[in-house]
């Protein structure tokens, strides 16, 4: 069977749909066990969150204290290196869940985070070879970028290309200001064609870029948690909830 393009996927089973996600983030670095989401489904859809008692991923490696909750829709051991030379600790199944090249994908999410959290939905190469390895951040929010004034909320949402082994592409990654109210649902997009990207924010165009990785990526959507970022009165819970997440080829 070909690998997966398309989805529209609404969480609508009660269950995440095991041909499409795996509820770990990058395992092989940290282990299955080590590496598990803490999530659930409810009325508003998939819920993902780091509960105070989630363990460190890969806490003998990573060099900054980290905890997260991700879904993923593809997996292949040795992706996303975050150390020169390493190992993988433990291998897993290649998984090649959903998994496009170009088109339209967008989420529908909203969040609660804080200073030391941060959320995220990006679209990173499954490394066939190390090359293919370029990353499209559609959303890449943190809560210490968060604003209130006078005219609302704003939030500075991290979009673009981040180049890492690619050498076909360039670091284009901003964080943009927007009017944005991240607790509340939005839709995160991106437009993906040959040479070309077009982010948008509701429909509404945040920036473009005149370059795109020309392979398959895989969907990945998670919340972080930064303990070292901690602070006295901090008491939220990272959460991120998604509404649905859509994958459509070009026409």
């Amino acid at each position: 069977m070909p690998p997966r393009t398309e989805l529209d996927e609404r969480f609508a089973t009660g269950e995440l749909d095991p041909a499409v996600w795996l509820p770990y983030y990058l395992p092989h670095w940290a282990t299955r066990a080590g590496s598990a989401a803490t999530w659930g489904i409810g009325s508003d859809g998939l819920v993902l969150r780091i509960p105070a008692q989630q363990p460190l991923w890969a806490p003998d490696q990573h060099p900054e204290p980290l905890r997260v909750s991700c879904i993923q829709s593809g997996e292949q051991d040795g992706q996303l290196p975050f150390l020169a030379l390493q190992q993988v600790r433990e291998p897993q199944p290649t998984f090649w869940g959903c998994t496009p090249h170009y088109g339209r994908v967008e989420v529908r999410m909203r969040m609660r985070i804080s200073p030391r959290s941060m959320a995220a939905f990006w679209m990173s190469g499954l490394e066939r070879t190390r090359a293919e390895s370029g990353e499209i951040c559609v959303a890449e929010i943190f809560g210490d970028a968060l604003e209130s004034g006078p005219d609302g909320p704003t939030a500075a949402v991290g979009v673009g290309v981040k180049a890492f082994a690619d050498p076909l592409l360039t670091q284009e990654f901003e964080a943009v200001r927007m009017r944005l109210d991240v607790a509340t649902f939005h839709t995160y997009a991106v437009d993906w064609a040959p040479g070309a990207l077009r982010f948008t924010i509701d429909d509404v165009e945040v920036r473009s870029l005149a370059q795109s990785p020309d392979y398959p990526v895989q969907l990945m959507i998670g919340v972080f948690d930064f303990p070292a970022k901690a602070a006295a009165d901090d008491v939220v819970e990272p959460e991120l909830v998604v509404a649905h997440v859509r994958a459509t080829p070009l026409p």
